[in-house]
């Protein structure tokens, strides 16, 4: 049984702790604001892109872009995997990881070959045990204090580069999409070859509304400059869902930690009181047997 000092040792220890744990989720409930902010500011963007991609490429005449219509086979995929660089966010960063896993056995059961970038200490952490020979990028962002799309730009930029150099014909994120505070939805998307729904008026030329859009230059020209800033979106919307779902899965495993450790403080106390109880008892019925033997 633990003596008294080391009850109070504990009780002071588990105490500290639950400063640290109450000053961390009161840090991640002032970001979660900004962070979901910003993923609900870029949604609309995103999706108006894919909209517009869609429209242009169902009027488009003759060959797409190669970012577009791939490379004609899929034997080698990337899976790029966006998590946290820090912890203590439950399991934020383990839930990605895990739809990336079992996507990549899927494709090596299919009898693809699977090749990773790792966007997040976190990730190259929880992966570099089993799959580091198969990861080809790794990048993280410890530095940025806050993700902008300068970021975004240069992952962007090497996925293409990636792509150019024939080293992939199928590119797929992963990310944490923020529905709320309790709840981070593992997404994965893919980006290369760019996954656009052509709209039914297309075609033609014409939308839901009767509005007739003519292209100026050709749809084929228009695509090979929107649909790497299309992969670069994508990407930017990736880490802003990551950034608010971190927080808020942070927010939360921070709230849990507090409240245990106040149970703990609770349990401890009782048997610190229990336990000195005993002790005065024991000590008052040696002093009355003391007494009476005199």
């Amino acid at each position: 049984m633990a003596s008294l000092k080391d009850l109070r040792n504990r009780i002071a220890s588990v105490k500290s702790t639950q400063k640290i744990t109450k000053a961390m989720q009161m840090v991640a409930a002032a970001k979660l604001r900004r962070a979901e902010e910003a993923a609900q500011a870029a949604r609309p963007y995103a999706e108006r892109m894919a909209a517009v991609l869609g429209n242009i490429a169902g009027a488009m005449e003759g060959d797409a872009p190669a970012l577009m219509s791939g490379t004609g086979k899929d034997d080698v995929h990337l899976l790029v995997v966006f998590t946290a660089e820090r912890g203590l966010c439950g399991g934020f960063n383990s839930s990605i990881v895990k739809l990336a896993r079992q996507h990549a056995r899927q494709l090596e059961a299919a009898g693809k070959r699977v090749k990773f970038m790792v966007v997040g200490k976190k990730g190259w952490d929880l992966m570099r045990r089993d799959l580091g020979p198969k990861v080809a990028e790794r990048s993280d962002l410890r530095e940025v204090k806050q993700v902008g799309f300068a970021n975004a730009d240069a992952i962007g930029e090497r996925i293409i580069r990636m792509f150019e150099a024939g080293e992939f014909d199928v590119a797929t994120i992963f990310f944490s999409k923020f529905e709320n505070v309790i709840t981070q939805v593992p997404t994965a998307k893919q980006i290369i070859p760019a996954a656009v729904e052509t709209s039914a008026g297309a075609a033609t030329g014409t939308t839901a509304g009767g509005a007739v859009y003519e292209y100026e230059p050709e749809p084929g020209e228009i695509l090979a400059d929107l649909i790497p800033r299309n992969i670069k979106i994508q990407v930017f919307r990736a880490l802003l869902e990551n950034g608010a779902s971190e927080q808020g899965a942070r927010m939360s495993a921070m709230d849990n930690a507090t409240r245990n450790a106040g149970d703990m403080i609770d349990r401890l106390s009782i048997s610190y009181n229990r336990q000195r109880q005993a002790q005065i008892t024991t000590e008052l019925v040696e002093i009355i047997s003391g007494a009476e033997a005199l």
